[in-house]
């Protein structure tokens, strides 16, 4: 069948590979799979079987409703295959088990089980046996203690034995049984899932590689809630209205649906006023404790009720409140629930919810009872909505528009407010919420502003959640119908737009957004920033690099003036294109600060993707860090897949700067499926360029250089990642004794070195590569020590510690070992501060061969215990002993103050310490 491939379960499959393995060497095991309906469980029961292969004899019994009360029915189902060994047994035994498979008298409990026992074992003398029980829940009590009994006692036979259960199906009967729960698919295996159900290579599946394809399979995902078997019920259900996108996407299961039969089945089942109780948190998403309790006196709500809702499973009970269990249930009840069933549960809210800070969704529910359209309650609702809006409080603003736009009867209002609920949805991070209502923006006639306002949102949710290729078209097209009456719109469409064409690579479409933008006037200090940005960078990709740096300087300075998040971002990478550390740092920390008292997830996830990526490209590697998984969880949490890709690929190349392997081949098999999902060619090419980092640091010069000078996508395939990872490559092609090769390699970054004026990271590497490239090892003495003394400038202290490293190198080949001691001393301790195991192993095989001891070699990183510190304690601690407050580390290093404070503490504790002061003494 297309879903007998199983997505998202390895670690599960993985488990029972381990079970089956031990039967074959004649160790038996069980396992009792849980989780909740269409999650997977009798998938997994089938890829076991599978897995077992042609040496196994597999049996199977399934429980069925109808016969839980029939004694031994599923046993019976379970041993038929094995009768005809049943006189080999012992006569007490063959009498029991006449009980199950021949209906004879009842046997004794203990003998029944014992002869189970005993006939499992008979048949894996010819070989292993898996036992698969399906859906226990269902299974008769006789049955589930027979087989629950043999299951904990087959440790000495090649006999396995795997069940699936519902949760919160018999938890006593299984006891001494390991537990394995499914969890719901994340969203990754979800699409895969939902790809094979529509058949990859046909039509169907094919619709999903547009962009409304991405918007149908976000939202059946996400309405799945992670369970299979809902995914392939919605794929089977939709219209090519639907695949194509003219048609909304399902809100609910189909009707036919089991899952959907199953829920409905569970509400029915339940006692009136627990039926009041969960359709009116499926209308409100949540109860409070407070709102429940006036629920109780105005709705006949009791505490059997309660009870009730509780076990049924279709809530979620919290501490402060109640919730629908998941999107599934809360659509797949109001999909079935009758015009009065909603009715009642409007008007029973609309009484309970009198607390002033309830007022709109009040309104609501009272607009909800007649359902007929009202724009005296829809103005009220906008004016709640705007001040919630106007406070950041995105969470709410965005549900407020929404239900004002469906009482609007004026269409262009309506339009307005559907737009401005999406806006709010996306900047509260509810990106799949921002294209919902984007699809239910249509603007009367052919209203040009309204539709390049959608256009402008679709276009950026689609450069950070979706395919940043297809977001260049609408976002050309949004500021070309913006221009004559929103020049400043206008621009920063084009400005997401070049930013989609970074991230998907497409360099042509870059400098004709840059072109266009150059004609446009648009006024204030952000629309000249972004003009001077897109400019810089348009010249720089031509090789004008004065140019460049003129313009890109100009957008910098401007930065310094905005508060905009979006526009301080943009000024800090022209910091970045221009090496600037310091004003990069400052920028990018500045831009952060401003999306989180704007409240703005996507411009807050945004200003970290960006200023983990220049730290890390800036020589200081633990830096990043912090600010790319916070940058990842929350780009993950609120589904901005392109800044999920992006902070991966920092992450890969700081570990593979570290000469992390482990670290970095796992999140680069992570990130090259994303990027390659998406078109992400940006994040692929720094990723690319991590497995060449990899093998400098395990001395591999030969192999990096392979990787880093091959075309297409061995290496980096964006010429800025080619630019950034010369001076690696210089490093590895003269370790190979290819000086020629490595000389034409070093002139592009040196023209670029010079054209923007050499600050002091550019400058410093490509003072590293004269000095590799260079014969006379005095001028090499010189090239060195100038770039020691600009990495210390530029802050760049991982890349101050490659220099030492390849001087201390360079002074040892020239027979000046006591020179090199001291520059592959300060290497070492740097590496190791950093947690930098193979670059620190590299330090100190020099430091031997210079003629150092081996203790002082093994021990000239961890002086006064600083190697006892992690790499971010390490870098905090630097940074303490330097004179920084914790609020200036906090904005450099993108965390709070208090998180400082914490890690100062853990800092003092392990080093034995009290003070500021005996810290800099130590690290000094």
């Amino acid at each position: 069948m297309a879903h007998e491939r199983l997505y998202g379960r390895e670690g599960e499959l993985r488990a029972i590979e381990v079970m089956l393995g031990r039967a074959r060497d004649g160790h038996g095991g069980a396992l009792a799979v849980s989780g909740d309906a269409g999650v997977g469980r009798s998938a997994l029961l089938d890829a076991a079987g599978r897995l077992a292969g042609p040496g196994f004899r597999v049996l199977g019994t399934t429980g069925v409703p109808g016969e839980t009360d029939v004694p031994y029915a599923g046993l019976h189902r379970l041993l038929r295959p094995l009768s005809g060994r049943v006189a080999e047994l012992p006569p007490a035994h063959r009498d029991a088990l006449g009980t199950v498979l021949d209906g004879a008298p009842r046997a004794e409990p203990f003998v029944l089980f014992t002869a189970v026992c005993e006939l499992l074992g008979r048949a894996a003398r010819s070989g292993p046996v898996l036992c698969r029980a399906d859906d226990v829940q269902w299974l008769d009590r006789s049955s589930l203690e027979v087989l629950a009994f043999a299951a904990r006692r087959v440790e000495d036979e090649p006999v396995a034995v795997l069940f699936a259960v519902r949760d919160g199906a018999p938890e006593a009967a299984l006891a001494g049984i390991r537990r394995l729960r499914l969890a719901p698919l994340g969203e990754d295996a979800g699409r895969h899932v939902l790809r094979d159900a529509l058949g990859s290579r046909d039509a169907r599946g094919a619709a999903l590689d547009g962009s409304a394809g991405g918007d149908l399979a976000e939202e059946i995902v996400d309405l799945a809630c992670g369970r299979p078997l809902a995914i392939r019920e919605l794929a089977a259900a939709l219209t090519p209205g639907q695949l194509s996108g003219a048609a909304p996407p399902p809100r609910a299961l189909p009707p036919s649906s089991a899952l959907r039969a199953r829920y409905r089945r569970r509400y029915l089942r339940l006692p009136d006023g627990a039926r009041r109780l969960v359709l009116m948190t499926v209308a409100e998403e949540w109860l409070g404790t407070a709102t429940m309790a006036r629920a109780a006196g105005s709705g006949g709500i009791g505490a059997r009720d309660l009870d009730a809702a509780r076990e049924s499973g279709l809530l979620r009970f919290e501490g402060d409140g109640v919730a629908v269990r998941n999107r599934l249930v809360r659509s797949s009840l109001w999909a079935d629930a009758s015009r009065e069933e909603r009715q009642d549960a409007h008007t029973l809210l609309s009484d309970v919810l009198v607390q002033e800070w309830q007022r709109s969704r009040r309104l609501w529910h009272l607009a909800a009872v007649t359902g007929e359209p009202d724009d005296g309650l829809a103005d009220e609702l906008a004016k709640e909505a705007a001040a919630s809006q106007r406070a950041g409080r995105y969470a709410d603003s965005w549900r407020v528009w929404q239900r004002a736009a469906t009482l609007t009867v004026e269409h262009g209002t309506r339009t307005d407010r559907f737009l401005s609920a999406a806006g709010d949805a996306w900047a509260g991070g509810r990106s799949r919420r921002a294209r919902a209502m984007l699809r239910q923006v249509r603007p009367p006639g052919r209203d040009r502003t309204r539709i390049a306002r959608a256009a402008l949102l679709r276009g950026e949710i689609e450069t950070a959640a979706g395919s940043p290729a297809a977001a260049v078209p609408m976002l050309r097209d949004a500021a070309e119908r913006l221009a004559g009456s929103d020049p400043e719109a206008a621009l920063r469409a084009l400005m997401w737009a070049a930013e989609a064409a970074d991230a998907s690579g497409d360099q042509h479409a870059y400098l004709e957004v840059a072109g266009r933008a150059a004609s446009l006037a648009a006024p204030g200090l952000e629309g000249e920033l972004m003009r001077a940005h897109l400019g810089g960078v348009a010249a720089a990709i031509r090789g004008r690099y004065r140019e460049a740096a003129e313009r890109l300087g100009r957008a910098v300075r401007l930065g310094t003036e905005v508060t905009d998040p979006a526009a301080q971002v943009w000024a800090a990478l022209s910091a970045f294109a221009l090496g600037d550390a310091s004003r990069t740092r400052v920028l990018a920390a500045g831009a952060v600060a401003s999306a989180r008292r704007a409240g703005d997830a996507p411009a807050e996830s945004f200003a970290l993707m960006a200023a983990g990526r220049c730290e890390a490209l800036l020589g200081h590697p633990p830096a990043p860090i912090a600010a790319c998984h916070d940058g990842l969880r929350l780009a993950q949490a609120t589904r901005l897949h392109g800044h999920a890709a992006e902070q991966l690929a920092t992450l890969v190349l700081t570990a593979a700067f570290n000469g992390d392997d482990d670290t970095a081949r796992g999140l680069l098999e992570r990130l090259t499926e994303a990027a390659g999902a998406r078109g992400l060619t940006r994040a692929a090419a720094l990723g690319s360029w991590a497995p060449a980092c990899l093998d400098l640091a395990a001395d591999r010069p030969a192999d990096a250089a392979a990787r880093l000078r091959l075309p297409g996508g061995a290496g980096p395939a964006l010429p800025p990642a080619r630019l950034l990872a010369v001076p690696h490559l210089v490093e590895a092609l003269v370790r190979t004794g290819e000086h020629d090769r490595a000389a034409r390699t070093f002139e592009h970054f040196r023209r670029w070195s010079d054209g923007i004026g050499a600050p002091p990271g550019p400058d410093a590497l490509a003072r590293r590569c004269r000095a590799l490239l260079t014969h006379g090892d005095d001028e090499a003495g010189e090239h060195f020590t100038e770039a020691l003394r600009l990495h210390e400038a530029a802050g760049a202290v991982f890349d101050l510690a490659r220099t030492e490293l390849l001087f201390g190198h360079r002074l040892r080949r020239c027979r000046r070992p006591r020179a090199a001691r001291g520059h592959l001393r300060a290497a070492l301790r740097i590496f190791e501060r950093y947690g930098a195991v193979p670059w620190a192993a590299q330090a100190r095989a020099e430091l031997r061969a210079a003629g150092s001891g081996a203790d002082e070699a093994r021990g000239a990183g961890g002086a006064g215990g600083v190697g006892k510190l992690t790499a971010q304690q390490a870098n905090i601690a630097r940074m303490a002993a330097e004179g920084a407050t914790n609020r200036e580390i906090a904005a450099r290093l993108l965390l709070s103050p208090r998180t400082i404070d914490h890690h100062l503490r853990n800092v003092f504790t392990r080093l034995g310490i009290r003070s500021r002061v005996e810290l800099a003494r130590l690290i000094r």
